[in-house]
């Protein structure tokens, strides 16, 4: 399925006015992982209050033992501190991954602003080496715009 026909899907799964936020968002995981064939572990991390780590949101894919990420640390941490859209072709090349399995082979996250603020992050985590391009980040950026309207 192509990201121009997951749109409207992904509008629907986030505005059904009888469903939580984080059945929706898991919703949302299992339509991106099972629509996208490169797209092997979708999930959600968010800030954890004042405290500055992310804490594992709604999810589709592998357990992670990765439920608390320190700011700074790993790719998800990264992208926390530097508010931008982080795309790794090859994990294997980055000083600062924290491994989730050893199949992964690429990754990319994209920080979720509501009213300006990063509250968190989609993270998209990929078997296939170099997966993501500039379609992936467009699009993950307008997941999280409807996203934002949740919160």
């Amino acid at each position: 399925m192509t990201f121009e026909e997951l749109k409207p899907k992904v509008t629907d799964i986030l505005h059904h006015d009888n469903t939580l936020r984080d059945e929706k968002l898991l919703q949302l995981c299992h339509l991106l992982k099972d629509n996208i064939d490169y797209y092997d572990w979708v999930g959600f991390y968010f800030r954890n209050g004042d405290k500055e780590e992310l804490l594992l949101g709604p999810y589709a894919g592998e357990p992670t033992d990765h439920t608390v990420i320190p700011f700074g640390k790993g790719i998800c941490g990264q992208v926390a501190v530097s508010n931008e859209n982080f795309v790794v072709p090859d994990v294997t090349a980055q000083d600062n991954y924290i491994a989730c399995s050893i199949t992964v082979k690429s990754e990319v996250v994209v920080p979720l602003f509501v009213d300006g603020k990063n509250i968190g992050q989609i993270d998209i985590d990929s078997n296939v080496l170099d997966a993501f391009s500039e379609l992936d980040e467009r699009f993950l950026e307008f997941v999280n715009e409807q996203v934002a309207k949740l919160f």
